[in-house]
């Protein structure tokens, strides 16, 4: 390595840290002359570049680095950091790909650990992105439609593929994923209706539908007192829908499990077991008992509402 080239890098390093970016592509351009197979010369220009926003220049002196390094067999540490460079110059674009590919690139040579993170990071924004991008809810209007005609006429695996895509396209629409409960009550796919019906009920507490579909769905599970909870929840709603009310009048005339064995087997399931193992859920529900009108507080804590909810459905505790 030619000591005047290295000279010459060092001046520009000088300049560089100073921001004074002419000074130091001139003691670059320099040290390159003195010494055209040394591929930190051209790394220490492409960075000049990228702190000058001239990105282009920036991602022709990576290339160049990288050939260079590669003639020469430089430090693999090095070649990675020009590829790395490069990634930099098109994320500063907005090209987050084709930054992600040289990212990626760059871990291939070398494993940099602090820009592994930075890559699943790119991911996961290039990931929402796509899925924003996505995003149309007229489009969704148009599956759901398609969905709905298939329904009708009975064919569900069809309607099913055009609810998926609904929801994609216009995945806050409540109403959405009622219409896909539906038609996974009708393929028996009772869990994932569930799973619906709650994200339904969740996106919109006031629209009705939710709360009968999951009524639905768990009579046809045969699980009448949950399903009777669900039709009640509707009629909190719309204290006057008759479909809620034939709900409630169905589940009171089917369910005929003794309330006792009901009870035993709700509070076999590991989830209600766990919370009520939880002290802090058992210090609540014993000032429930207590102070009846604590429950409204309580209930205004999300995570502490759902377990209440829970433990209401499995019989364990009696809310209104």
């Amino acid at each position: 390595m030619s000591e005047a080239a290295v000279a010459e890098k060092d001046l520009g390093n000088t300049a560089y840290k100073q921001k004074n970016f002419e000074s130091a592509h001139s003691h670059y351009d320099r040290a390159i002359e003195l010494d055209p197979t040394n591929i930190t010369f051209y790394n220490n220009k492409a960075a000049v570049f990228l702190e000058e926003k001239k990105y282009e220049d920036c991602v022709k002196f990576c290339e160049k680095a990288i050939e260079v390094g590669r003639e020469t067999r430089a430090d693999y540490k090095l070649i990675a950091k020009a590829m790395s460079r490069a990634g930099n110059a098109f994320q500063k674009q907005g090209d987050l790909k084709t930054a992600l590919q040289w990212f990626q690139k760059s871990l291939s040579e070398y494993r940099d650990p602090e820009l592994v993170k930075k890559v699943k990071e790119q991911e996961k924004q290039i990931k929402e992105a796509e899925r924003l991008a996505y995003i149309n809810p007229d489009i969704a209007q148009e599956e759901k439609n398609k969905g709905n005609d298939y329904f009708k006429k009975g064919d569900y695996p069809t309607a099913m593929k055009h609810y998926n895509e609904a929801v994609k396209r216009d995945p806050e629409n409540a109403i959405l994923y009622s219409n896909r409960a539906a038609c996974l009550t009708k393929l028996m796919e009772f869990q994932r209706a569930l799973e619906d019906c709650d994200t339904c009920i969740k996106k919109d507490p006031k629209f009705i539908k939710g709360y009968i579909r999951k009524g639905a769905c768990l009579a046809a599970m045969h699980e009448w007192s949950k399903a009777q909870r669900a039709y009640e929840d509707a009629l909190n709603v719309d204290p006057n829908n008759e479909e809620a009310r034939d709900g409630v009048r169905t589940c009171l005339r089917s369910n005929d499990e003794d309330p006792e064995k009901a009870k035993e087997r709700s509070l076999a399931d590991p989830e209600v077991q766990e919370i009520l193992r939880d002290p802090g859920m058992r210090m609540i529900l014993e000032q429930m008992s207590n102070d009846p009108g604590a429950v409204r507080e309580h209930l205004k804590n999300p995570e502490i509402f759902q377990k209440l909810m829970k433990l209401r459905d499995a019989g364990v505790i009696q809310m209104r």
